[in-house]
């Protein structure tokens, strides 16, 4: 299937789907199987890390997906037990080798871990990365306004996105303004949360209802038109091709701000706020 999915433009000039495929937790041969299961549908953008321990099951799924290479955008993401500039190098060429792949599209730091307080130097390693060809576009995972504006302060340079929790129930309205203020693209991790908290949601099951529609499929199209790039995983081909299956429909302005007032203070998944969280 050949990709149809709306692209946007980073600060970089790169362009990504505004939809990929996530794939935290898929290990082994699960793994391959439903990222090539994924190419195969459609999508053209996969996110992995280094800390998922299936970059070499990406980098397989890749060449059983029959997709030419410049066609796809991958991500990975550094982990926080390499953010000294000489081992976030190393880690950078070591996630290169697991998936057998030439560059990145996209390589994130994936947490800041502020009390370290060493990703400005893992943020030198990704400019230079890119700088020397083995990354496309550099970016952020969980960092908070406060940390990016260190990184600025300390390079000059800004990421060209940010992935974050993002879901119905914590929306991150302040944190999206805030990142389109410095043209910074946002992408939304756990974009669906729990499928257990959809489906017992009686405000999401009505929309979803009066569409026709499944509830990721109302939960993704929120994210689609708020500007959220999202990356939702799935093993079935089916629930694969449902999910790419929201650009056929439009959600009222209405029922965009009803889902926008389910947000929650406290509403993280698992209370992992990166002004304190931890991640090796």
């Amino acid at each position: 299937m050949e990709n149809q999915l709306p692209e946007v433009t980073l600060n970089d000039g790169l362009r990504i789907p505004v939809l990929g495929f996530g794939t935290a937790r898929l290990k082994g041969i699960e793994a391959v199987s439903a990222v090539t299961s994924a190419i195969h549908a459609g999508y053209r953008m996969i996110d992995t890390a280094y800390n998922y321990e299936n970059e070499g099951a990406i980098g397989e799924a890749i060449r059983r997906g029959n997709v030419s290479r410049e066609k796809l955008r991958i991500t990975s993401k550094l982990p926080g037990r390499y953010h000294a500039y000489k081992d976030a190098v190393k880690a950078i060429q070591e996630s290169l080798f697991r998936a057998n792949l030439d560059y990145f599209d996209l390589y994130l730091i994936h947490w800041p871990n502020p009390k370290e307080n060493k990703y400005t130097e893992a943020w030198q390693a990704l400019i230079d990365a890119k700088r020397w060809g083995l990354v496309r576009s550099i970016g952020l995972s969980n960092f908070l306004p406060e940390h990016i504006e260190t990184l600025k302060e300390e390079t000059g340079v800004l990421p060209s996105i940010n992935q974050i929790e993002l879901h119905p129930f914590f929306n991150q309205a302040e944190q999206r303004e805030w990142h389109e203020k410095y043209q910074i693209k946002t992408e939304a991790w756990s974009p669906l949360h729990r499928a257990e908290d959809l489906s017992s949601n009686e405000t999401l099951q009505s929309i979803a209802e009066n569409y026709n529609r499944s509830l990721a499929q109302i939960v993704l199209r929120w994210h689609y038109q708020n500007g959220v790039i999202t990356i939702p995983k799935a093993s079935s081909p089916q629930h694969q091709l449902d999910n790419l299956s929201i650009f056929d429909f439009s959600l009222r302005d209405e029922d965009i701000e009803v889902i926008n007032n389910l947000t929650q203070p406290d509403g993280r998944l698992n209370d992992q706020n990166p002004a304190e969280y931890q991640e090796f």
